[in-house]
């Protein structure tokens, strides 16, 4: 690549992709699943809801269903987010307040106890999240801490044990799981198809859980960068409200940006390694799109390398001992 590179190099022709994407959606559901719909699982998100949009515009509204399933420790905001993207889209959708089913399955109740590993003076009272160093700042070995906050507002920063760390997590993953089941139920009855929402950084990195937001008959945007996903979905006409918002887990009690979770950098900074890596292009070309040193770059890429290696066990099926057909 001769001409210089840039956050201009991931432009895409919307027009074209969308096409290429609904065409691809309006074919697949029909004749390859022999479904006559999609299920799309609203999160009030900039990824989910760009699905909804490609869908009805290669399906119709009337062949695709929404889900609405916040938790008690979603956003405020979360469930009218999702509500206006499909009174937006004029999609049929139900709602499910998800928190009896985790409680019943001690889904808070295994989250406190991991918390409290650390902070032993940890209640149900307490709002928490886990957050992970910047990639930028150092080369040494990144380990995950809990923040966690008091009722009076004091703040608490610990390092997580890796037992903590995996129970935490364990407890978290029901969340998706709960949903993807709903899911799963609500396509099975209405004879349509699942959606996955995972753009290429998620796909890529394994931001996702298994038989959870992984599992998916079908996923429109796991090769668009997040960038790419935010223009698309001003083009399929997602509201600004949703366009202006910042990428957030919603997972846990307090607020959380992807990249102090999981990605370590903002995506837009990550969408231009990721690529530059993808593409093999020079350190210092990738290093001055991204506005980071080529020292910060090589850290980087040593991160998207490691975590590919160790959630390549979330993209693999079954494993058999002989091959069947």
């Amino acid at each position: 690549m001769s001409e210089k590179f840039s956050a201009k190099t991931l432009n895409l022709d919307l027009d074209k992709e969308c096409t290429k994407i609904c065409t691809y959606i309006a074919e697949t559901v029909p004749t390859k699943f022999k479904r006559q719909g999609v299920v799309v699982a609203l999160s009030g998100g900039i990824d989910s809801s760009t699905v909804a949009g490609l869908c009805v515009k290669a399906l119709g509204k009337e062949r695709v269903f929404g889900l609405l399933m916040p938790e008690k420790h979603s956003s405020e905001d979360t469930l009218e987010l999702s509500r206006s993207i499909a009174d937006t889209f004029g999609i049929e959708y139900t709602y499910t307040d998800i928190s009896p089913i985790l409680d019943s399955l001690g889904c808070y109740e295994k989250q406190d106890e991991a918390y409290r590993r650390v902070i032993p003076e940890y209640t149900k009272e307490w709002k928490a999240k886990i957050v992970l160093p910047s990639v930028l700042d150092s080369d040494s070995f990144r380990l995950y801490s809990v923040v966690a906050q008091n009722p009076d507002g004091e703040i608490f920063k610990k390092r997580l044990t890796p037992k903590a760390y995996l129970e935490i997590v364990a407890a978290t993953n029901f969340k998706q799981r709960v949903r993807k089941m709903l899911e799963y139920y609500h396509a099975d009855r209405l004879n349509y198809a699942t959606t996955g929402t995972p753009n290429r950084q998620e796909y890529d990195q394994g931001f996702f859980v298994k038989l959870g937001d992984g599992a998916a008959d079908i996923k429109p945007i796991a090769h668009l960068y997040k960038t790419q996903v935010y223009a698309m979905a001003a083009y399929v006409g997602v509201p600004e409200d949703i366009l202006k918002r910042p990428p957030t887990t919603d997972t846990y009690s307090m607020p959380q940006g992807q990249d102090e979770f999981y990605f370590s950098l903002p995506y837009d900074k990550m969408d231009l390694c990721l690529y530059g890596l993808n593409n093999h292009l020079p350190d210092e070309k990738v290093a001055s799109a991204a506005g980071i040193s080529v020292e910060q770059l090589k850290r980087v890429y040593v991160d998207i390398e490691q975590k590919r290696r160790t959630t390549k066990y979330l993209h693999m099926q079954p494993q058999l001992v002989e091959k069947i057909f």
